[in-house]
């Protein structure tokens, strides 16, 4: 995969074209956005301790548009999924875990999330009761588990300001479930579960073709 994003709508472009594409190290070489960069949309720091990583910030604007999905579905790690692919995936994934059991961690911020709609996930964590020491890392892998599980995703990145109205840091993810943000239609498809897995397997085997089946498998 060569270097063809220099713009927001290269990485649009390559997410509709690919299906799949991590936004880091995917474990395979030249599958992910930062490696299909060019080289002024890398992450940069300056003399003065400020930073700039064109990529990165184009993750909140790229999920607005509304045509991909972003969270962190491969092996834990945060990526786009094509509004064409997620139906397979959601379809698969969910169908490989179980339902979150009643009175369950995962139960518990699913319900808050559709009751609220959307929450950043400090906010999100506090909700539901993670408020004590050493708690946050605990709360981050339960959601990370349910994007696993195509059962929550990133609608946007929230920023805070400085005192003069300018945001700065690394953002915050705004959660919510993909049938809010994207509708219930949006997460069926009409094949089965075992069906989705393999078209996905296959479409995967004719874009990655330096991938291993372990390497395949492991995306799936």
């Amino acid at each position: 995969m060569t270097a063809t994003i220099s713009s927001i709508h290269d990485l649009l472009a390559a997410v509709e074209r690919l299906g799949f594409l991590p936004l880091l190290e995917s474990g395979i070489p030249g599958f992910n956005a930062e490696a299909m960069a060019d080289d002024d949309c890398r992450y940069v720091t300056f003399d003065d301790g400020g930073w700039d990583w064109p990529l990165w910030k184009w993750k909140g604007p790229a999920i607005a548009e509304g045509n991909c999905i972003y969270g962190k579905f491969f092996a834990s790690k945060a990526g786009f999924v094509s509004r064409r692919w997620w139906p397979e995936l959601c379809n698969w994934r969910r169908s490989a875990s179980a339902e979150p059991v009643a009175g369950s961690v995962e139960e518990a911020i699913l319900l808050t999330l559709k009751e609220h709609g959307s929450m950043i996930t400090r906010d999100l964590r506090a909700m539901c009761g993670f408020t004590g020491p050493k708690m946050r890392s605990m709360f981050d892998s339960y959601v990370t588990r349910l994007q696993m599980q195509c059962r929550i995703v990133t609608e946007d990145f929230v920023y805070p300001r400085d005192r003069h109205g300018r945001e700065y840091g690394w953002g915050w993810a705004l959660l919510t479930t993909p049938e809010r943000r994207y509708g219930r239609e949006a997460c069926r498809s009409a094949n089965s579960p075992d069906e989705s897995r393999q078209l996905i397997l296959e479409h995967l085997a004719t874009i990655l073709p330096q991938a291993s089946p372990r390497q395949l498998q492991r995306i799936v």
